[in-house]
């Protein structure tokens, strides 16, 4: 029997764990509103020969010419304040706008399983999945994270662990709650008493993985703690990231070795490419390695075999801990960078958290 998850459009979550050639697309403004009341439409479709723009929008003689990077861009002029719904036509295709920026909330998903898979939706007792927007004091603005409650958690007066769970580059915080399957794997998890009631956080992580420390401890946490029923020590605290969430998972422990007593990485590591990551890397291992040996109950990396596209860096980082005597337990399976495989992590991990 094959378990299969096939999320199409799947390139956006491996963008983290290997070095490509940039393209103007990188640091595209789709669309912007100037100062003078005008809009500037843009997409990057370098081999496309005609390019327009349809929706809710009045968009009839607007003009769209092509730079030579291969920009197609056209101005709207004194456009009616309001909320337009609108998309690209690219050689007579259309085209959902790929920067905008809840693209992955809906992007298109197959799905192919047998009937039962541990990620169904079955007919247990349901726990919530809410969107919670808080403020930032690290990025300065209004940030979103989904967060699952248990069943009962309402009714309940008990304080629960918390496990911070992150998505992979080009994603979003729905992509765990989403094509991720959190909510339903989870409830049949804690139906079928397999584990603990907690708290699961499922952060945004599209920012750089170098602020996200920060953003974790300095606001997301603190939120939680002091939102939520929550308890508040690193023995009931769990960190677990995937690809891009995974470095971010790396440079999260590693700033703060005394915080979390649940690791795990998933389909990550350092690039194998880049000395000084590693070189950095070591030493901060060395400075931390007692402490983390000491707090962290579990230390997990975890790969999609070696057709993981991230399986060279991990294997290579995993090198670097063992020089610097840090405990973690590591495993793999067929399936690649993919859902399929980060599913079956999260099926795996959280039976054995804050027992």
């Amino acid at each position: 029997m094959i378990f299969a998850a096939v999320a199409l459009l799947m390139w956006v979550s491996a963008s983290a764990q290997f070095q490509r050639t940039p393209t103007p697309n990188d640091n595209l403004k789709s669309v912007e509103v100037n100062a003078d009341g005008s809009v500037t439409f843009r997409i990057y479709a370098p081999k496309a020969e005609q390019v327009s723009l349809s929706g809710d929008i009045m968009a009839r003689g607007l003009t769209f010419t092509k730079a030579d990077n291969g920009v197609w861009s056209a101005t709207m002029e004194k456009a009616t304040p309001g909320a337009y719904r609108y998309t690209f036509v690219v050689d007579g295709v259309t085209v959902f706008d790929p920067k905008f920026k809840r693209l992955g909330e809906i992007r298109p998903v197959v799905e192919i399983a047998p009937e039962g898979a541990f990620w169904a939706q079955k007919d247990v007792e349901h726990g919530a999945v809410a969107q919670v927007y808080y403020k930032s004091s690290t990025m300065g603005t209004t940030r979103r994270m989904h967060i699952w409650t248990p069943a009962g958690y309402n009714a309940s007066t008990d304080k629960l662990p918390v496990l911070y769970l992150i998505h992979g580059g080009g994603d979003n915080d729905a992509a765990w709650p989403g094509v991720g399957k959190a909510g339903d794997i989870l409830d049949n998890l804690l139906a079928e008493g397999k584990m603990v009631p907690m708290v699961v956080v499922m952060p945004d992580g599209s920012i750089s993985t170098e602020k996200f420390p920060d953003e974790l401890t300095k606001d997301i946490i603190p939120y939680i703690e002091k939102n939520y029923r929550v308890k508040t020590d690193a023995a009931n605290r769990a960190l677990a990231g995937l690809s891009m969430g995974g470095l971010e998972t790396l440079d999260s422990f590693m700033a703060h070795p005394d915080m979390f007593g649940y690791i795990n990485v998933m389909s990550s590591g350092w690039f194998t490419n880049n000395k000084e990551m590693y070189e950095k890397g070591e030493a901060r291992l060395r400075e931390i390695a007692a402490t983390l040996n000491k707090t962290a109950k579990l230390l997990l990396f975890t790969q999609g075999g070696e057709e993981d596209i991230a399986y060279a860096n991990g294997k290579e980082m995993l090198k670097v801990f063992d020089k610097c005597g840090i405990k973690y337990e590591y495993s793999e399976m067929p399936g690649g960078h993919s859902w399929h495989v980060w599913r079956h992590d999260l099926h795996n991990l959280a039976p054995r958290l804050f027992k």
